[in-house]
């Protein structure tokens, strides 16, 4: 068995990583991943500039449109995924 991080493993674990609650042998092998994958190198420094673009986002730069619109993707998604 092999403790190598498939690209699928680590798109899970990206929340994760982000908060800093893997452990350190998960977080070792995320690191890992990311230094031989160029793609999820890619993917995870889109969803760190995503993340910070979001967290300076406030509810009035949001039309009333888009956040419903936002709001009906989600639950459509909840429906979907039984969350």
């Amino acid at each position: 068995m092999t403790n190598e991080l498939t690209c699928q493993e680590l798109v899970e674990l990206v929340t994760d990583y982000f908060e800093n609650a893997l452990t350190e042998t998960e977080r070792a092998r995320v690191e890992q991943h990311l230094a031989s994958c160029d793609g999820c190198d890619t993917y995870v420094e889109q969803m760190r500039e995503t993340i910070e673009t979001l967290g300076k986002l406030q509810e009035k730069d949001v039309s009333a449109e888009a956040q419903e619109k936002l709001l009906t993707v989600f639950r459509d998604w909840r429906l979907e995924t039984g969350e």
